[in-house]
């Protein structure tokens, strides 16, 4: 990439702008400023101050193809092809272009939002008092010119005709770069000495006003766009993947000349998310998460074909997302979207319905990626259950928490061939780096970690029923009961009990419960609800304790209010669950001893049954 840092008049960005030679890319988004950042612009050329830098990229490039659209409020007479893209600087152009050209009028809003159309003078008399004056000297009015009050009966100003402006000693602006008719109108003044005095220390001062420009030159990449763009904007404007891709895209000729239109990324993936809408834990997928799959899967092929020599590396980088083609989106989109809705019944099945308990979004990019490799067989029993191994150990490893694009890479490269037990196929390194240990248990107390989300998920996985209604929360029953995550030994009950903070909050003393349940149990000791219950839902002690074990929590610490005992045998509950799902084991790293911990604390039947089975 190479660039140059020229200085251009601002009549050289007008000419351009206006005669299509400078155009934006389409990626850019529309034009916004107000009426009075427009106003204060003006007022910083007539100053002579600067107002910043713009970048331009010179076109021709054939790596680059953003398909360009004029400066709003240009129109141009047939499709011309720019010399350049403006790549910073749309809102300070595109507002000098309007107020500088033509009428004069700019199609701006005011500072509530409300869209206005407006004209900029300058008072003469006022501007010649001093450089400190000019702010008060540059006028916004109404695009007819008529200032009114009033609610429109009284009119205030009237600069409606050129007369009208002369008479009242203020300058339109739109004639500021027009010489013949700027001194046409300059002469027709009644006061010649201030218009005179006007156009010789004001206009030719501003006639020469000049802009610094970054240009890129025509060797320069997507990616370095991206990131110069990025970093130099200075509109607060970010520019993501998708945003150039749109733009790349629509300027594929080959799809042109084939379809007779240009082909449109926002659109399709509208018709993408309008696919999704049935299955809501699909609903914050982004549109860069399908961008990554895309380029997981064309690296991936590119990295199979390739024949001797160094092959291509599979990648979900940034720049190798901005190296993608229509004709490689095109190719896996489709596949992509059925992987996507099989990895949505994928969660289901693990009883992860909504987007907030889905541990971590980026991990359902590489699943994605697997099921598409996979294809059908991504189905088969001992298929799906390593890969649902594999799906537990990078959550309950909590691997996906930082960097992802090297474990994105080794887990579509290296877990496809280990689930199909390929002869030779070595454990994904995302099973045998996954660790967790009992400590941690401790330290999950909110849904803000994955391994949280993930216990929860488990627990509903193994056969969680509601206490007072005896029915499975499954999907369906789910949502019906308002199911979420609450305290097993209430709040207010520990507070009153001195139970510190660390176990109170600990997953370990938390399920998920319905609304209702919930609302029964309140902060009363567990004792006393579980008569409520009892009471409430017409049930016997054992049928409830039963209840109970599907949470693996064992009833008779909570009949006893044993704090210290429910605490210790859950907990090894817990590491006894997450060994099952991760297949490997939970090391102990608790000191033995305290209240409640020792080998005789499994005597509820029913929980230590439930705790063999899935050991």
């Amino acid at each position: 990439m190479g660039f140059q840092t020229p200085l251009y008049e601002l009549s050289d960005y007008l000419d351009w702008t206006n005669s299509g030679k400078l155009q934006l890319p389409d990626f850019q988004r529309g034009y916004k400023w107000d009426d009075e950042r427009i106003r204060q612009l003006l007022v910083t050329i007539l100053k002579g101050h600067p107002l910043g830098v713009v970048m331009l990229l010179k076109t021709g490039n054939s790596q680059i193809r953003f398909k360009p659209r004029p400066v709003e409020g240009v129109a141009l007479a047939g499709v011309v092809e720019p010399e350049a893209l403006l790549l910073d600087g749309q809102q300070r152009l595109t507002s000098l272009t309007q107020a500088l050209s033509g009428e004069g009028v700019v199609d701006t809003t005011d500072s509530r939002g409300k869209k206005m159309s407006r004209k900029y003078y300058v008072d003469m008399e006022t501007a010649l008092r001093g450089e400190d004056w000019i702010d008060d000297a540059v006028l916004s009015v109404p695009a007819d010119g008529v200032v009114k009050s009033a609610f429109g009966r009284v009119v205030e100003v009237d600069y409606s005709t050129p007369e009208k402006e002369q008479a009242a000693g203020v300058f339109p602006l739109r004639l500021l770069f027009k010489n013949m008719d700027m001194m046409s109108w300059i002469f027709a003044c009644p006061n010649q000495d201030i218009a005179k005095r006007f156009a010789a220390e004001l206009v030719a001062a501003a006639g020469s006003y000049n802009i610094p420009a970054i240009e890129l030159d025509k060797e320069t990449s997507k990616s370095a766009v991206a990131t110069v763009f990025e970093k130099v904007n200075t509109g607060g404007l970010g520019l993501n993947a998708f945003e150039l891709l749109t733009a790349t895209f629509a300027g594929d000729k080959q799809y042109f000349d084939e379809h007779d239109k240009d082909f449109r990324l926002n659109d399709d993936w509208h018709e993408t998310r309008l696919g999704f809408s049935a299955y809501p834990v699909l609903s914050e997928l982004e549109n860069t998460d399908f961008l990554q799959a895309v380029t997981l899967l064309t690296t991936l092929k590119r990295n199979k074909q390739s024949g001797s020599g160094r092959a291509p590396g599979v990648s979900v980088k940034r720049e190798d997302i901005l190296k993608l083609t229509l004709s490689d989106y095109l190719e896996w989109v489709n596949p992509l979207r059925e992987a996507f809705v099989w990895v949505s019944n994928f969660l289901a099945d693990l009883h992860i319905f909504e987007p907030r308990f889905i541990p971590y979004r980026v991990q359902l990019v590489p699943l994605a990626v697997i099921r598409v490799v996979l294809g059908a067989d991504a189905s088969l029993i001992g298929v799906r259950e390593k890969l649902t191994r594999w799906f537990w150990c990078g959550i309950l490893g909590e691997l996906y928490g930082g960097a992802t694009a090297t474990r994105f890479v080794r887990d579509v490269e290296q877990v496809p061939a280990w689930a199909r037990g390929e002869e030779g196929a070595a454990v994904p390194s995302t099973l045998t780096e996954a660790s967790f240990v009992e400590s941690r248990l401790h330290s999950l107390r909110t849904r803000n970690a994955a391994a949280y989300k993930g216990i929860y998920a488990l627990i509903l996985g193994s056969g969680a029923r509601d206490w007072m209604e005896d029915i499975a929360l499954d999907k369906v029953q789910y949502s019906n009961l308002a199911v979420d995550i609450h305290h097993i030994f209430p709040q207010k009950w520990c507070a009153d009990h001195g139970i510190d903070e660390e176990r109170r909050e600990s997953i370990v003393n938390k399920t998920s419960i319905s609304a209702r349940t919930n609302r029964t149990i309140g902060g009363v000791a567990p004792s006393a609800y579980l008569a409520k219950v009892e009471r409430l839902a017409q049930l016997d002690g054992d049928r409830l304790d039963g209840l109970l074990s599907t949470h693996l929590v064992p009833a008779q610490t909570l009949r006893a209010d044993d704090f210290d005992t429910f605490f210790a045998a859950r907990r090894e509950a817990l590491c006894v669950l997450v060994e099952a799902a991760m297949g490997k084991s939970v090391p102990r790293d608790l000191a033995r001893g305290m209240p409640g911990e020792d080998s005789s604390m499994f005597e509820d039947e029913e929980v230590k049954e439930t705790v063999e089975e899935l050991d």
